[in-house]
């Protein structure tokens, strides 16, 4: 191994000499040993900073600040990241005091590191490209790190709308394979009403769906920035016209309608966004959870739960019990949405607890939210591909249940009345008799009328779950 010494404010620090990132990143990395956790495993947060550094560069050369070629190299250098390239040299956990410097500083030694190699010079030759004299310039950890965050988060939400999106896709055409099989409802794990297995899947389908819309609107969110900011809102050390030409450029950059936020000192402060999307978060997997319940409970059995649906067979389901087969991707999914949901709590106690002019907390907050969006992301797509895509309805044991099932004398209300269909009910329940014997018994309904009234098409009314479209 061999080594480079860089100065910084605490003085001579050696740093692998094939290293992009610097002294202050290489204390970061022995200061924060804490989750083995680098910021390089969110790429939307690496591409972010990459982003927010191209821009500045590409305002600061427009307002006379930098030298041409150095803005080159810095644009060329935050192009490469923004790519995929040089990630592995975010290397600061993602839990770190600061508020966030030591994530700024390592982008900021990475893209000056690799912008003096495209010059021609070496790693750590900081007169000609400095990490904060000319990576950094008119900027502050303060307005760089929500910014990045934000423009992170919107890439990540548009991934996590397309996955959501193709989960609902999946559960709308099981929706529609099943749109004739009539099985019972339950409310409270009791007989219900009769309806479609399609009926069930389609609900699914609308759950979710409504998420993918305040996923959308989140986004719009988030676009409010404070680059420009600096140190705490107040533009101190940038260019008059350096906020407006940042933003247009990071505008240009990364697709996203980001807009300077009206008051730039408490768009620095608060971190109200960041518990408005978690929220949103939240709800999406507790209703993904909720749906993985319902499979768990519909798929029971085989013989002697409720034995309705099939899920696919993905691997021997105990070390001891044979021929036992587990709900594994649901179960999967179940966790995924305990995380996410302590996600949010962490959120929301990192949120309140920021004081004056700054939320210290941003680095776990940023932490979490990529969390809980990444794993919501596979746990959609696993859900889709290895657990919807395969369910298969289990007819006979459908048309049994609703044939044995107390629930269909509901139906029959209005032409029996409450009184006498309750004491229908509470026979059935008693004896064991079907309602259709007890009613043809005590002459109540013909056999005929009865059979109207308790065929399929008139114990449901049927909807066309096609029409439960994935939101955009």
């Amino acid at each position: 191994m061999t080594y480079r010494v860089e100065h910084d404010m605490l003085g001579d620090r050696q740093v692998r000499a094939d290293a992009l990132y610097g002294a202050h990143t290489d204390r970061a990395v022995e200061n924060f040993p804490v989750t083995g956790t680098p910021i390089s495993v969110h790429p939307d947060l690496v591409a972010a900073l990459a982003s927010v550094k191209q821009a500045a560069a590409r305002a600061n050369r427009e307002l006379g600040l930098l030298p041409a070629d150095v803005a080159d190299a810095i644009d060329r250098a935050c192009e490469e990241i923004r790519k995929g390239q040089w990630h592995d040299h975010f290397v600061v956990d993602v839990l770190q005091g600061g508020a966030g410097t030591s994530t700024n500083m390592n982008a900021n030694e990475v893209v000056a590191n690799r912008a003096l190699e495209l010059l021609g010079s070496g790693r750590g030759q900081y007169d000609r490209i400095h990490p904060i004299d000319h990576v950094n310039l008119g900027q502050s950890t303060n307005d760089v790190y929500p910014t990045a965050i934000k423009v992170g988060l919107q890439s990540a939400i548009v991934a996590l709308r397309a996955d959501l999106s193709a989960l609902v896709s999946s559960l709308a055409r099981k929706s529609d394979d099943f749109n004739d099989i009539v099985k019972m409802g339950r409310t409270q794990l009791q007989d219900a009403v009769p309806m479609t297995l399609g009926q069930e899947f389609g609900a699914w389908a609308g759950m979710l769906n409504e998420d993918i819309a305040r996923l959308k609107d989140s986004t719009g969110l988030i676009s409010e920035i404070n680059l420009g900011g600096t140190a705490i809102g107040t533009g101190l050390n940038a260019h008059p016209r350096y906020a407006e030409r940042v933003c247009a450029h990071l505008r240009s950059i990364t697709g996203f309608e980001v807009v300077t936020a009206e008051d730039l000192v408490e768009a620095t402060q608060d971190a109200g966004v960041f518990v408005q999307l978690s929220g949103v978060l939240k709800r999406t997997a507790v209703k993904i959870s909720k749906i993985c319940n319902d499979l768990r409970l519909l798929s029971s059995g085989p013989r002697t739960g409720f034995g309705e649906i099939t899920l696919p067979s993905l691997q021997a389901g105990s070390s001891i019990m044979p021929g036992k087969v587990n709900p594994v991707i649901p179960e999967m999914v179940n966790q995924v949405a305990y995380r996410v949901i302590g996600n949010d709590l962490t959120v929301t106690m990192a949120a309140e607890s920021g004081q004056l002019q700054l939320n210290a907390f941003e680095p776990v907050i940023a932490h979490a939210l990529f969390d809980s969006i990444e794993i919501l992301r596979r746990a959609c797509s696993l859900l889709a591909d290895r657990c919807i895509d395969g369910i298969e309805p289990n007819l006979a044991r459908l048309a049994s249940m609703v044939d044995s099932s107390i629930g269909v004398v509901t139906a029959l209300n209005p032409y029996i009345g409450y009184r006498a269909a309750s004491e229908i009910a509470a026979c059935a329940l008693a004896t064991g008799r079907t309602v259709t014997e007890l009613v043809i018994e005590r002459g109540l309904m013909t056999p005929e009328r009865l059979a109207t009234v308790l065929a399929p098409h008139n114990l449901v009314k049927t909807v066309a779950p096609s029409k439960v479209i994935p939101s955009a």
